[in-house]
């Protein structure tokens, strides 16, 4: 059973080419799925094989799910897991049919983003400034390049010295499937980022051959467990508590865009989705922005 996991991570990898972060949690909910079949093959259920997984096990193993408490999403997300791999199953002739087939799903209440005010970014931008340590200007350069660009955190620490030119103003990089593409970023986060470069940057590097722009204190490629503790330290500095995470300010940029009067289609570009329904949930959020404007401007608003 293990062996088949192991051959469908190897097909996302290889022909679908999904991200790291995808793989991961894939081999983890499979896993989880492959220890719940093989307990009921304990109890002489069913053969020790995925051939023996059938409908009334994959809806036990559903009602499992959601009888540990997983939130809805986190239920469909595994389920979800699961018929990719059953389908590959059957595609391989390695499954007759899939179990998954007409397996009811949680219904995921999709909770909009709740993106941070433009003067709530500008705090947590300014808090790095106050501080003259190279970690600081680091800091400072890969926070305003976060907010400019609205670029993964995954995205942004994989980025090498090559894939940022502050000269015409924009940042490349590589998302998921490894897709490119090219940003625009304004002139602030250009100038702060060709200053780390230049200035800030070897005085973290320790080997010449590093591509990595943003190093840690050994001279290493940043993480993005190391970038979370400096944006939560930053936060609390700014006094925003736990109101910052790095998808939350990918939120802000793609909101504060739209209110600024970008189209749907160039804020589907910048962030990097594949399909434009991922993008209309700021549409949303917008639309509220609109209505206080609207109803602060218009004279029958009352």
């Amino acid at each position: 059973m293990k062996e088949d996991i192991g051959s469908f991570l190897d097909y996302l990898r290889v022909e679908k080419g999904v991200s790291v972060n995808t793989l991961v949690a894939y081999e983890s909910d499979l896993g989880q799925l492959q220890d719940f079949a093989e307990r009921r093959v304990s109890r002489g259920n069913v053969i020790p094989d995925w051939v023996g997984v059938n409908k009334e096990m994959m809806t036990d193993y559903f009602l499992h799910l959601k009888e540990r408490g997983y939130g809805p999403s986190t239920v469909a997300r595994k389920i979800a897991a699961a018929r990719s791999f059953f389908r590959y199953m059957v595609n391989e002739g390695k499954l007759k049919a899939n179990p998954t087939e007409n397996l009811g799903s949680a219904r995921v209440k999709r909770s909009l983003p709740k993106p941070l005010s433009v003067g709530d970014v500008r705090r947590l931008l300014e808090e790095p400034a106050k501080l003259s340590t190279p970690e600081a200007k680091r800091d400072r350069s890969m926070l305003e390049l976060l907010y400019a660009s609205g670029i993964r955190v995954s995205e942004l620490i994989s980025l090498d010295l090559g894939d940022v030119d502050t000269k015409s103003g924009y940042v490349k990089c590589f998302g998921k499937g490894g897709k490119e593409r090219i940003i625009p970023i304004h002139p602030q986060a250009a100038r702060v980022t060709e200053r780390y470069m230049e200035e800030t940057r070897p005085q973290l590097l320790l080997d010449d051959d590093t591509k990595a722009l943003f190093l840690n204190r050994r001279g290493e490629r940043l993480t993005r467990q190391g970038f979370w503790q400096i944006l939560k330290g930053y936060a609390q500095r700014a006094n925003l508590g736990d109101k910052v995470s790095p998808h939350r300010l990918r939120h802000s940029f793609a909101t504060h865009m739209l209110d600024g009067g970008a189209d749907l289609r160039s804020v589907q570009e910048l962030l990097g989705h594949a399909n434009i329904t991922t993008t209309q949930i700021y549409t949303h959020l917008s639309s509220e922005h609109l209505r206080r404007e609207y109803e602060k401007a218009h004279p029958r608003a009352e």
